[in-house]
């Protein structure tokens, strides 16, 4: 088995692809890779396997990808792109296990207040459910073998957390799906990675997100063994788009696995 396996659960914006109402070529398109839900991964190692953001499509994702277990969750930031399919992880959980929550104080607290009835002490909290076990991020933490770092980025006026996924002294993947800058001590940290995984929202400028040109400047800065792009608006279309990137740089899509 690899170190890490990687599956793109979603790719897509907080809009999704395609856009409600929208009859654009990309949101007509036929090819499944023009499908794209809400932005996740799903991480499977020998000791453990989690998944990091449970977005709005989190139940169509599972059901669609299978993951035979989700040993904890891991989020990035509390937008609701990012959240909102949480309860949705309540079978992993059954019959009445705990399950380990990994977030930042802030988004803990907005986890905690959009799910109140989840983190309800624990004589109130009703069988069946979903019961999470709290871990606010200050630092590297384990799961399994696994060391993830956070990676402070800024995503518009909101400081989120990318990830870096380490295995010994080994620098597997990076991923950051939610960025517009990225600052020099992170791009130092993960320098060299076997595998980036970037935002890269489409080819105009974008206030909170990187475009294609700022991903590949940092891409070209970082030099990992490969680049992903992720978070991708309905103004990419993946044939059309990826045919024009560098070598080594791809598009990621839904379904999409990875061997790092």
């Amino acid at each position: 088995m690899p170190d890490i396996t990687i599956t793109f659960l979603g790719t897509g914006t907080s809009l999704g692809v395609p856009v409600i109402g929208c009859g654009c070529a990309v949101c007509n398109s036929t090819d499944p890779r023009d499908k794209r839900t809400r932005s996740s991964i799903y991480v499977r190692t020998p000791e453990c396997s989690w998944v990091i953001d449970t977005g709005t499509d989190f139940r169509t994702q599972a059901l669609r990808e299978k993951p035979a277990a989700v040993d904890a969750v891991v989020f990035t930031h509390s937008h609701s792109d990012h959240i909102m399919g949480f309860d949705d992880v309540r079978p992993f959980c059954m019959p009445d296990k705990t399950m380990p929550v990994y977030a930042t104080e802030e988004t803990m607290r907005d986890l905690q207040r959009v799910f109140r009835f989840a983190f309800e002490p624990e004589e109130k909290r009703a069988p069946g459910y979903i019961h999470p076990k709290p871990h606010i991020i200050t630092g590297p933490f384990l799961l399994g073998g696994t060391e993830l770092t956070p990676l402070p980025v800024k995503h518009g006026r909101a400081r989120v957390n990318g990830y870096l996924l380490s295995r010994g002294s080994e620098r597997l993947a990076a991923y950051m799906s939610d960025c517009k800058e990225v600052p020099d001590a992170v791009v130092e940290q993960i320098t060299g990675v076997k595998a980036l995984i970037i935002d890269a929202l489409r080819h105009r400028p974008h206030p909170t997100h990187m475009n294609i040109e700022e991903a590949l400047l940092l891409s070209a800065r970082i030099r990992p063994g490969a680049t992903w792009f992720t978070h991708i608006c309905h103004e990419l279309p993946h044939a059309e788009t990826e045919k024009n990137l560098p070598r080594g740089v791809k598009l990621a899509y839904d379904g999409l696995t990875i061997e790092v």
